[in-house]
């Protein structure tokens, strides 16, 4: 049978066009609309998978990882900035929420699985995972203390939760670009990573293409890609993973309605699965190849971007874009939520090895949070409502 004819993710690109056709001519079409556009997603992520993979030929895996969680977040932001621009806080706070717990437990979780059924035991470099591990606990710290605060605090510390949660956000963006400043020039020896050999990405050391080991017709089609090509993938996809973004969101609500999800369960699930799709992919990918340097860095450094700074991005751009500025104060069923998923990784993460088994442990810890938030609506309504600077 012709390549070309063979079963490939890249046959769902028609989802492309087909989403944004269904917008224009069937905008009543809520729910099919939502389907096409998840749909779109998915080959557009494995297309940023394979681009993250060679430009980490060029530039080591922690750095590999951490242009691959940028660029994976552009959607999330975008997502994120258009339900805060509707005033949707409940939304942006559990795609929030989600992402963090999506990518640590879910993204990490089935990295490790798919890499441990091909190889018994996985080495990652110990030391980075701490840093990574340091900087996740600070995240989850970030959003302890205003719940705290809100809820011991009472009515009378209300007036003053929005300017905590702008100092807070402040700290964040300057220890994440501190952590930019640790990772890449005075400590980059931690996160390069054994696979800056390209070797086995698709290079040998005289330079000359080769496909990678085990990688079938597929891989060999992207071998030797060079950085601008690799960089130049990265911000199409990104740019395509974006409009479909919009798009999504803006039949999130009517699709949630028609499936009986709440707003809180579609952001901290739904929304958060489909964001983390490019994640996904390029995680197991490299897992499967023993690349696990790279695989944490996607995983682990795309929450570390979310907690650090996606999420004060979105409150310091809430003045400007949102009905009502947006606070840190979280629900206590998400902030428990980040805080056990924070906990759970670096349980798996800290001594330097993995295998399928933790990977189905973490597996275990979302699948139970999932679980909570699709039944929590039941208990009743704990949305935090933001509370309007005077």
């Amino acid at each position: 049978m012709p390549a070309y004819l063979r079963p490939r993710l890249d046959w769902l690109l028609v989802f492309v066009l087909v989403a944004p056709l269904l917008e224009h001519f069937a905008p009543a079409q809520h729910s099919w609309i939502f389907i096409c556009a998840c749909l779109a997603v998915i080959p557009l992520a494995g297309w940023m998978g394979h681009a993250t993979e060679h430009l980490a030929a060029h530039t080591g895996e922690g750095i590999g990882g951490l242009l691959n969680a940028t660029f994976g977040n552009a959607a999330e932001l975008i997502l994120a900035l258009m339900a805060l621009h509707h005033g949707l806080d409940d939304v942006v706070k559990a795609s929030i929420t989600g992402s963090i717990i999506g990518n640590i437990l879910l993204v990490l979780g089935a990295a490790f699985v798919a890499g441990g059924i091909k190889h018994k035991v996985q080495r990652f470099n110990a030391g980075a995972a701490r840093t990574y591990a340091t900087m996740l606990t600070l995240g989850a710290i970030s959003l302890v203390i205003p719940a705290a605060f809100h809820y011991l605090g009472g009515g009378a510390v209300a007036v003053h939760e929005q300017d905590l949660s702008t100092g807070i956000a402040v700290v964040l963006i300057v220890i994440y670009a501190l952590g930019l400043w640790f990772s890449l020039v005075t400590h980059r020896h931690l996160f390069t990573g054994p696979a800056a050999e390209s070797a086995r990405v698709g290079h040998s050391e005289a330079g000359t293409p080769v496909p990678a080991e085990g990688s079938g017709d597929e891989s060999a089609d992207h071998a030797g890609w060079s950085a601008r090509k690799a960089v130049g993938v990265l911000v199409l996809v990104t740019v395509l993973v974006a409009w479909m973004s919009e798009i999504l969101v803006g039949s999130v609500e009517q699709t949630a309605h028609a499936f009986g999800w709440s707003n809180v369960f579609i952001g901290i699930v739904v929304l958060a699965i489909i964001g983390n799709a490019a994640e996904h992919s390029t995680a197991i990918m490299v897992a499967l190849k023993d690349r696990m340097d790279l695989a944490i860095g996607v995983a682990v450094g795309s929450s570390i971007q979310i907690a650090l700074f996606v999420c004060p991005v979105l409150v310091l751009a809430s003045y400007f874009i949102a009905p009502h500025p947006l606070n840190l104060v979280f629900t206590p069923a998400e902030v428990l939520a980040v805080v056990v998923a924070v906990v759970a990784a670096n349980q798996v993460t800290s001594d330097g090895e993995s295998n399928w088994l933790e990977g189905v442990q973490l597996l275990s810890v979302y699948v139970i949070l999932a679980v909570v938030f699709y039944y929590l609506p039941e208990l009743g309504d704990s949305t935090v409502e933001a509370v309007p600077v005077k």
